[in-house]
């Protein structure tokens, strides 16, 4: 539920009159079927929100230009064997990380708008759609491991890139995390659902970003199911594993809980849903659109039968 809080906080503020950029470093980020917008892997201003711009960081697009700013001052500099050499080292996922991070840092950067690619200045919210909050981490730790790296790696090179265009970046890298871990500026959202190992994790991420001192935090738990006929056993089963993971949330996590979101009868996708998100009304469900026929199903047994009939073979889950 990352992306539909980012975007319904994202529309909330605008719709209240604020100047918002809602920027995704998810490499997997839907955010432009979300908003029905097509392209954002630049900024983009999404019609009918006014005062909302949106962007994608794209991590090819990332990747690329990263490579090109850490090897273009060597270009003429350097043999196009030692060159070809960087290029190579730096094409895996590795580098493609560090660039998310340097396009995320980017939008810190003091020196302007135009001049670094920084598109915070002018805006009264800046909202991140953060990737899955292990990548996350690992981006955020950075800086600390590039000091670290750099103090006895004055030259040379690494999937970062060569040491001199990690150290143009330090600065950059370093003021990105000195606004991530000012609780003035910066305020750290963890979605959650009431799910018993949901919330194990949320705990242990709350620990170790709290370990980096990016300790202004609140939980949000999204998808609280409650059931609307008390005699469905199913539906008041699934409500009371909600209830029970919820009273079983770690102390790390209980003091931070600002509040709790309905599971909605819908998909979050479109303005029009998402401007629902923080409605505390629970929609009733509207029944089934056509009649229900049974249809005969094998059961599941047959499935592996007829997997094992051949002796051999490979089975790919997905």
């Amino acid at each position: 539920g990352k992306t539909s809080l980012s975007c319904g906080t994202a529309i909330a503020l605008a719709k209240s009159g604020k100047k918002v950029f809602l920027v995704s470093t998810d490499p997997a980020s839907n955010l432009n079927e979300m908003l029905e917008i097509p392209k954002l892997d630049v900024p983009t201003d999404v019609p009918k929100v006014p005062g909302l711009t949106v962007m994608n960081i794209d991590p090819e697009k990332a990747g690329e230009h990263y490579r090109q700013r850490a090897l273009d001052p060597l270009r003429g500099t350097v043999p196009d064997a030692d060159l070809k050499r960087m290029e190579e080292s730096m094409s895996g996922a590795c580098t493609m990380e560090v660039a998310a991070f340097d396009e995320f840092a980017g939008l810190f950067s003091e020196e302007g708008d135009v001049e670094s690619g920084g598109f915070t200045k002018g805006y009264d919210h800046v909202v991140f759609d953060t990737a899955p909050t292990g990548h996350t981490l690992r981006l955020l730790s950075l800086p600390a491991a590039w000091n670290s790296f750099l103090d006895h790696n004055s030259m040379g090179n690494s999937c970062l890139g060569p040491s001199t265009a990690m150290k143009m970046n330090q600065k950059r890298f370093a003021r990105a995390l000195a606004c991530l871990t000012n609780p003035q500026s910066t305020i750290i959202v963890l979605v959650a659902r009431p799910d018993a190992s949901t919330l194990k994790e949320a705990a242990r991420s709350a620990q170790e970003l709290a370990d980096m001192d990016l300790k202004n935090q609140v939980v949000m738990i999204n998808g609280v199911f409650t059931a609307q006929d008390p005699s469905d056993k199913v539906a008041m089963s699934r409500q009371e594993a909600g209830e029970r993971a919820l009273a079983s949330m770690s102390p790390v996590l209980k003091d931070k809980v600002v509040c709790q979101l309905p599971l909605k009868p819908f998909n979050m996708v479109g303005l029009d849903r998402l401007l629902t998100l923080f409605d505390s009304e629970v929609l009733p469900d509207a029944g089934p659109t056509s009649e229900v026929k049974d249809v005969p199903i094998s059961p599941l047994s047959t499935l592996m039968d007829d997997i094992a009939a051949p002796g051999h073979g490979l089975v790919l889950v997905m």
